[in-house]
């Protein structure tokens, strides 16, 4: 598998992170169109899987394809750069600084969302027949995802919205695991096999990941989903978001730099017992 130590790939992180800001605006808006379309596939493909076999399990077994191939692609998700970034102002890399923190993440916003609506778009036309019939077994499934997790929220208050940030949370708690896994190793192989595994908890427990959503949704909203998009900005979208964040740096990013990358110094050994002398016979 080519394992990578710990302290190596949480250099790596930094690097990436810094590599990041430095992006041209355009290779940074099509890495992120791209990974948005990707990701947004893989979604459209999890949920057809779950309806034709009407097992859930099998769907989020197969989901975390979409993922390895946009990372093996070298496109970025919106949730990796809440990680990554962040570390190479943590760090002090030279030129890295708060806007151009700010101006990756808007970019890579931008791109991961025009790219998931595209995928929205090519969807509602195919389970409707171009707006020929009604929504398909799949187009319906979508339709009530889209309900369920945003006037699904809203009915329940504030406790709704608590339950919403926390799954949004422990969603990027996992996807970063990912995207950190991946470093683990140096080949294709073993990349692919340590994103599989948080990939598969993350959209198995249906926790919130703002990518997926931003196909889910609009995909439900153009198959005359019963929200609106206030409900999803509020009841969605814009937590999910922070949440996010707060999983992806908090529980991953600043765990592995604390840790791996500024490591506190050993405490001090006791000093061996001195050897007892035996008395002569």
């Amino acid at each position: 598998m080519s394992y990578v130590t710990p302290t190596d790939f949480a250099r790596k992180m930094i690097d990436a992170g810094e590599a990041k800001v430095f992006m041209s605006t355009k290779d940074t808006l099509i890495r992120a169109y791209m990974a948005g379309a990707i990701l947004a596939l893989a979604a459209a493909f999890a949920v057809t899987v779950t309806v034709n076999t009407g097992d859930p399990l099998i769907g989020a077994l197969l989901f975390p394809v979409g993922f390895c191939m946009l990372y093996l692609l070298g496109f970025d998700l919106l949730t990796g750069v809440f990680t990554l970034v962040p570390l190479a102002l943590i760090d002090r890399r030279r030129g890295v600084t708060l806007r151009g923190m700010l101006r990756n993440w808007g970019l890579v916003f931008a791109g991961n969302f025009a790219g998931a609506f595209t995928v929205a778009i090519f969807m509602a036309i195919i389970v409707t027949f171009g707006w020929s019939e009604a929504p398909n077994a799949v187009g319906e499934k979508i339709g009530h995802i889209g309900e369920g997790r945003t006037v699904g929220y809203a009915a329940h208050g504030a406790a709704g919205m608590l339950t919403l940030f926390v799954r949004a949370v422990m969603c990027n708690w996992m996807v970063s695991t990912g995207v950190v896994a991946a470093m683990m190793s140096t080949s294709v192989s073993g990349k692919i096999m340590a994103m599989w595994m948080p990939i598969l908890i993350f959209f198995y427990m249906g926790f919130e990941h703002s990518i997926v959503n931003m196909f889910l949704f609009p995909a439900g909203l153009l198959l005359g989903g019963n929200f609106t998009i206030i409900d999803y900005m509020i009841w969605n979208e814009i937590p999910t978001v922070i949440g996010n964040l707060v999983g992806g740096l908090t529980f991953v990013g600043a765990m592995i730099y604390a840790t791996h990358h500024k490591t506190s110094p050993e405490l001090d050994r006791d000093p061996a017992p001195a050897p007892v002398a035996v008395p002569a016979e």
